[in-house]
């Protein structure tokens, strides 16, 4: 107000005093704080004291000492000591003094420890949560945990979708080696149906968030994303803060699951590095497959989330009026799958596909067909197949050999099934070919087989047999009646005459 007051040119002695008796000043202090504010934008700028600013040269050396201020310090003085034209260097507290002030906290831990250090001193916005299926998140997290399988030690992997909305882990997959678009679809197909062990988690969701991963952006998943309706949103590369809810998964299944199982990689160790339990029994793949499984259970129903108003994931995902977008199981196949480019014949050894033929039962009498296959990467020893024109699930098909034994069996069946059926027919076309009659002593004999106008004329019906004058030619059709202007052929009395004769 005063310094609008001061800007129309109008006395305002009589608010000055009241602000100066407010504030215990004289009103001249007053009227220096309305000329301070117009020369700074409106805003009141104390000057403040003097103080040492670094140059570009001494905060140089401070990056060269990864953040060590007292040894920079050091360097600067034996240069200045050395040089007299460059800057004098001030006292060791005033330089430290300056360091902090023109470097923050974060900058400093980066200097000395990376950026990942200083990431924790970064400030990141909260992201709305929206509705359930509304966005998921997806990554690979390492296990830290070393477990055994077939015989060898190892740290699995695990690759799972995250909504965003409820915190609820919809699906995962879990590998032994390091995962690959393999795991992504895996994980995929069981986080999309809803009556997997994880339900009621799942359907199609708007959005997927992933990291730049190359098997996340490989052609096989963008496909899967396209066929669902879901939109890939790829995230720049080292931004954990862009997909926080999979991130706080991440540390809380190695906080409340992992550190608690034999051979945890991150435990406490002795002076020197050494484990404190040298020789731990550790778990087998199968085992630790359950825990986890089981661990994801009593996050989603069990656990309850401060952030959720003290919630569990299930709760507030039941709450959610949103609609769910649901994938059945049998069309689940055509998008996590990924799809050969041609179609391929069905031959006597079945399909044949990298030097290997695949075969099912349901192949019997279909030879010379043509099928698309899809397939699991990483999974050779079954493939699935489509009819190449609708896309119609035709079925599955197992390598030749590595098929169980039941399928075999089943093949020999089919194919029996096969030829009884074509001699049922073969035989029931005989016996209508040879027409059987009546035994008679004497008068003409009658088939036996014989049906009378009406049941013929129903049969036909029953067959969808069509009204014979609706497919007449037009040659058939009779013609209208002549009118007047017609010319009318006469008729031929000598014909008549000649025949007479003829017949004398």
């Amino acid at each position: 107000m005063l310094l609008e007051d001061a800007a129309e040119h109008t006395p305002a002695s009589g608010r000055m005093a009241a602000v100066a008796g407010v504030h215990d000043v004289t009103p001249r202090t007053v009227r220096r704080w309305i000329d301070n504010a117009r020369a700074n934008g409106g805003t009141y700028t104390p000057a403040g004291r003097p103080h040492f600013e670094l140059t570009e040269h001494m905060l140089d050396v401070v990056a060269r000492w990864h953040g060590n201020v007292t040894r920079a310090h050091m360097e600067l003085k034996a240069e200045a000591k050395n040089d007299p034209k460059l800057p004098k260097v001030p006292a060791r507290a005033t330089f430290h003094r300056a360091v902090h002030r023109q470097l923050n906290r974060g900058q400093l831990a980066g200097l000395r420890k990376g950026e990942a250090t200083r990431r924790r001193f970064d400030v990141f916005g909260k992201r709305e949560r929206h509705h359930r299926n509304y966005a998921w998140e997806t990554d690979h997290v390492e296990a830290s945990v070393k477990v055994i399988i077939d015989g060898h030690i190892r740290k699995p992997w695990i690759t799972w979708f995250v909504d965003c909305a409820t915190d609820g882990i919809c699906g995962l997959s879990i590998t032994p080696q390091t995962p690959s678009r393999e795991s992504i679809l895996v994980a995929l197909r069981d986080a999309l149906l809803t009556t997997s062990e994880h339900g009621p988690f799942g359907g199609r969701p708007q959005r997927v968030r992933v990291d730049g991963g190359k098997d996340f952006l490989c052609k096989t998943v963008g496909e899967a994303m396209d066929l669902l309706g879901t939109e890939l949103i790829v995230l720049p590369p080292r931004r954990p803060d862009l997909k926080p809810t999979v991130e706080a998964i991440n540390g809380a299944v190695k906080k409340t699951l992992f550190a608690d199982m034999p051979g945890y990689t991150e435990a406490p160790t002795l002076p020197g590095g050494k484990p404190i339990d040298p020789n731990p029994e550790l778990l087998h793949f199968e085992v630790f497959v359950a825990q986890l499984l089981n661990w994801v259970r009593e996050w989603n129903t069990e656990h309850t989330i401060e952030s959720l108003d003290g919630k569990s994931p299930a709760q507030v995902w039941a709450a959610d009026p949103t609609p769910i977008r649901t994938v059945t199981a049998k069309d689940i196949h055509a998008f996590t799958l990924e799809r050969l480019g041609k179609p391929l014949a069905i031959t006597s050894k079945g399909v044949r596909w990298r030097k290997r033929d695949y075969f099912a039962p349901w192949m019997v009498g279909k030879v010379g067909e043509k099928v698309h296959l899809r397939y699991m990467p990483h999974h050779d020893h079954n493939v699935e197949l489509y009819e190449p024109t609708t896309g119609h699930y035709l079925g599955s098909a197992v390598m030749a050999n590595q098929a169980p034994p039941a399928v075999r069996r089943e093949l020999d069946r089919a194919r029996r099934r096969q030829a009884d059926e074509l001699r049922r027919r073969q035989e029931k076309a005989e016996k209508s070919r040879k027409a059987r009659y009546a035994a008679v002593n004497k008068g003409p004999t009658q088939r036996l087989d014989a049906i009378t106008e009406d049941q013929a004329i129903q049969q036909l019906r029953d067959l969808g047999g069509a009204d014979l004058s609706t497919q007449a030619l037009p040659s058939f059709l009779p013609l209208p009646a002549p009118t007047d202007g017609w010319a009318v052929p006469r008729s031929r009395p000598a014909d008549s005459d000649h025949s007479d004769e003829d017949d004398q």
